[in-house]
């Protein structure tokens, strides 16, 4: 039979499927009930799911990531689908098909990374092109930048989402870099490329999309410091020295990228090259995280529900020319 998909659910149905399950959570009601709290997701999208009247025996069962045969109706709840589920079953991940579960970024792989490479190659600071080789030709480093997602949920939370996001930002910048002709592009070019590259290992994406025991302990800001560090000090030994201050305004700009300090930034933007990289880096997420509401948001209302991480509904009428 076949899967039912996320995207395909309406309020108010009854199925029987399975589904990518994540963090799952015992909880109590406020009557001092056990129910359980889940993510159920599969390529298309994620759904809160919540079983009540559930037992410790459930729960242990379950794992923290992994598959589930759930029997359950969907249900609209403060203007977001969610499933009620009434049974459990955990599924052997070699009985489903990864490609149904995984969601992926509809954009061209190999065109993409051929295109971040051609913006690359025209940094011209020599320096600056060692450090970057030193990165291009980690070749299982390239491989997980081409298929790690961006976020767990915030934006291109999807395989090859850091790539994406990494190749619109590199397209951005190349685009208004003229109209700032004395802000140096080859350090906005390194610092977009390097910016979220340790999301390859801050970030699992073996099986669902969660935090690495690193990613949790250290982050994805001090480890990609740490990555530059390590890359310079091999181009040291191949006798090519990285002027200090270049590193420093590498590194700067990627602990200044998220902005602000409430958003996990150690630094705030102190060169003109970190604040552009961080108004693009903001631009970008926050654009795929508008259009995915507007696009993906069940119903056909022309506002969609409160959306937290924006801090606002979104308006999603469509105009045509005889508007």
């Amino acid at each position: 039979m076949a899967h039912l998909f996320v995207d395909q659910i309406k309020a108010g149905q009854q199925f029987e499927d399975v589904f990518m399950v994540t963090q799952p959570v015992l909880r109590n009601t406020t009557k001092g009930d056990l129910y359980i709290a889940m993510f159920l997701s599969d390529k298309t999208g994620k759904l809160n799911g919540r079983m009540w009247q559930a037992t410790q025996q459930i729960y242990d069962s379950l794992p923290s990531e992994g598959f589930v045969k759930i029997r359950g109706k969907s249900e609209l709840y403060q203007g977001a689908m969610q499933v009620i589920i009434n049974d459990v079953i955990v599924v052997d991940p070699d009985q489903v098909s990864l490609s149904d579960y995984m969601p992926r970024t509809e954009k061209n792989v190999a065109e993409m990374f051929n295109e971040v490479n051609t913006i690359l190659g025209e940094i011209k600071i020599p320096t600056v092109r060692a450090l970057l080789t030193e990165f291009l030709t980690d070749k299982d480093l390239m491989k997980q930048f081409c298929t790690a997602p961006a976020a767990v949920q915030m934006h291109h939370n999807y395989l090859g989402g850091l790539l994406e996001h990494t190749h619109n930002m590199l397209k951005v910048a190349k685009s208004i870099l003229p109209m700032y002709p004395k802000v140096q592009a080859d350090i906005v070019y390194a610092g977009i490329f390097l910016h979220d590259m340790s999301k390859t290992s801050e970030l699992s994406y073996k099986m669902g999309f969660s935090y690495s025991d690193k990613g949790q302990l250290v982050g994805h800001i001090v480890q990609c410091v740490a990555m530059i560090e390590e890359k310079a000090k091999n181009l040291k030994a191949k006798g090519v020295e990285v002027d200090d201050d270049v590193i420093s305004c590498l590194e700067h700009i990627i602990l200044s990228h998220h902005g602000q300090y409430d958003f996990g930034s150690p630094k705030l933007p102190a060169t003109a090259e970190a604040f552009m990289v961080s108004r693009i880096d903001d631009l970008d997420s926050k654009m795929n995280q508008v259009i995915d509401a507007i696009d993906n948001e069940p119903g056909d209302a022309d506002w969609t529900a409160w959306k937290n991480p924006l801090q606002t509904r979104l308006y999603r009428k469509r105009f045509t020319e005889t508007d």
